[in-house]
């Protein structure tokens, strides 16, 4: 008797996109609980490589950036901001650790994870109305200073 599990997509190539979408080979996997579920079991192994792992099944995924996203970004009542992830976690914004890449896409370090996480467009937006530029870099103005963004 066949054991339910990832057995049924063994053979396909599972991929966590820069966009912050799950593939199956190639094409987006459109159920959320699914793409939800994925989010939330995504483990690195210790050769730098990810899998997601729910109980004792386990299958190998491509990540073409970095296995989190952030996708949302509230301010909150002490001058700091929250953001929310794909995995549907919340943690405050380490602004110290804002940095833009070469290819103008915003990240930041995520506390306790040794991750960082993409900005997705819409919780960039979010974000954008409190960068400033100051003696020819961009900053985020909060809780009483300067946090420049590397």
């Amino acid at each position: 008797m066949a054991r339910a599990g990832f057995y049924a997509i063994q053979s396909s190539k599972i991929r966590f996109g820069r966009d912050g979408r799950w593939y199956s080979d190639d094409e987006p996997i459109t159920n959320e609980r699914i793409a939800d579920l994925f989010s939330k079991h995504v483990v690195r192994q210790p050769d730098g490589s990810y899998q997601i792992e729910i109980g004792w099944d386990k299958a190998a995924i491509e990540v073409e950036d970095t296995p989190y996203v952030v996708e949302r970004v509230d301010p909150t009542g002490e001058g700091g901001f929250v953001v929310e992830l794909n995995d549907e976690s919340r943690e405050p914004l380490d602004l110290d650790s804002l940095a833009i890449s070469d290819d103008n896409v915003l990240y930041c370090h995520l506390a306790g994870r040794g991750e960082r996480a993409r900005f997705l467009r819409p919780a960039y937006y979010q974000l954008a109305p409190y960068i400033q530029e100051s003696a020819g870099r961009f900053v985020i103005r909060a809780a009483g200073r300067e946090h420049p963004i590397g």
